[in-house]
């Protein structure tokens, strides 16, 4: 009796615990509404949104939303509505779906890729992982050519990092760009990437110097500063080899997918009304 009795309490313990775990944001006639059902009501409606990442007020109308549907529900069985024909009719369809839903999902884990598999890959197809010549920079975009000026002037005579720590309060002093706040900070980008003139400016500065002319564009007159250049390179094995396992994962499970209809259809009676006699 005692060991029915501590296995019962341990059992319900473990329920608590899991519960807790989740997060209840609200308890509905004893059953409880959790973090991860608002979750999964957020993914489901809005995929690149997260009920955490949502202001209060929404928050608390998807609560509301889902205390509705399980009063809703709760009614409905009340009510008898699993009993009704149309109601076990979709309920058999939405079973169908997510019995080849999860069938999908199986065979797409019991896909099996080798790190031997993946690395010949890469080796045969390691120009598809290349990244072209890209270049670090920051700017100063001004309104008038002559403030452009004045600001390569004030820089004049500056080197290394006296020159970069000198730009960068000056692009948040002046720069009426929207990078001003990060000190003009463009980060990587590559050739043709930006306007024609900024572009062959750009490239034209050796690592560590400033533009001495102001450069036009349609935005107005930059001051330039190249932070780093990179050469042309290959990406390391290593660092695309979770994307190339997920690649051909998904080409064998379409293979497979694909075999297995085969099969199944070749196997089963098919009859198009046409063919009826």
């Amino acid at each position: 009796m005692f060991n029915v009795v501590k296995k019962t309490v341990w059992t319900t313990a473990l329920l608590l615990s899991s519960v807790v775990a989740s997060d209840v944001l609200v308890s509905v006639n004893g059953v409880p509404i959790t973090e991860e059902d608002a979750e999964s009501f957020v993914v489901m409606n809005a995929p690149n949104q997260h009920f955490a990442q949502l202001p209060k007020e929404q928050q608390e109308m998807i609560v509301d939303r889902l205390i509705e549907r399980k009063l809703f529900a709760d009614l409905a069985k009340e009510e008898g509505v699993e009993k009704n024909p149309e109601y076990l009719e979709a309920l058999n369809k939405v079973k169908e779906d997510l019995l080849v839903n999860m069938l999908m999902k199986l065979q797409l884990e019991n896909a099996i890729v080798s790190n031997s598999e993946a690395k010949a890959f890469y080796d045969k197809n390691s120009k598809k992982f290349s990244q072209p010549e890209r270049v670090h920079a920051r700017h100063i975009l001004l309104s008038s050519k002559e403030d452009a000026q004045g600001v390569i002037d004030a820089l004049k005579g500056l080197k290394g990092e006296a020159l970069k720590e000198r730009f960068i309060a000056l692009s948040k002093e002046k720069s009426t760009g929207p990078s001003a706040s990060t000190g003009g900070d463009l980060g990587f980008f590559t050739k043709g990437q930006m306007v024609p003139a900024f572009s062959k400016a750009v490239w034209s500065l050796p690592v560590g110097s400033v533009s001495q002319t102001p450069v036009k564009t349609q935005f107005g007159y930059h001051v330039i500063y190249v932070e780093e250049k990179k050469k042309a390179s290959v990406l390391p094995y290593e660092k695309v080899k979770a994307q190339i396992v997920a690649s051909l994962k998904q080409k064998q499970f379409r293979e497979r997918i694909e075999e297995l209809a085969k099969g199944l259809k070749a196997k089963a009676k098919i009859v198009k009304p046409q063919e009826k006699k």
